[in-house]
């Protein structure tokens, strides 16, 4: 069970909701790919939480909650090399890549 206090979160974390929709036929595909990305993605240093969840009700389709310690942490997981390798398999199997908001986001 995961024990995230509030009154710990560091001052200038930052949280992402982000969603990906594979392709029609390319759901498992994405699935595969996807996946991985959990253990690697919460064992980068500053990743406070990283939950992935898949749409019961449409299979295929990702939402991603994700919470870093700063902004400059956030932009260093995109760089990962993991992350990266993911980003370029999204046009072969995703609609319209992966859409992401933060609440910095005008």
């Amino acid at each position: 069970m995961l024990d995230i206090r509030y009154e710990a979160m560091p001052s200038g974390a930052i949280a992402v909701i982000a969603q990906v929709r594979a392709k029609t036929g390319k759901e498992q595909e994405l699935r595969s790919a996807t996946l991985p990305l959990v253990s690697q993605v919460r064992s980068e240093p500053d990743n406070v939480l990283y939950f992935l969840h898949e749409d019961r009700g449409q299979p295929g389709h990702f939402v991603f909650y994700e919470i870093f310690a700063s902004r400059e942490a956030f932009d260093a997981h995109n760089g990962t090399e993991h992350v990266q390798r993911w980003f370029k398999l999204l046009p072969d199997l995703a609609e319209g890549g992966s859409g992401g908001h933060t609440p910095d986001d005008p």
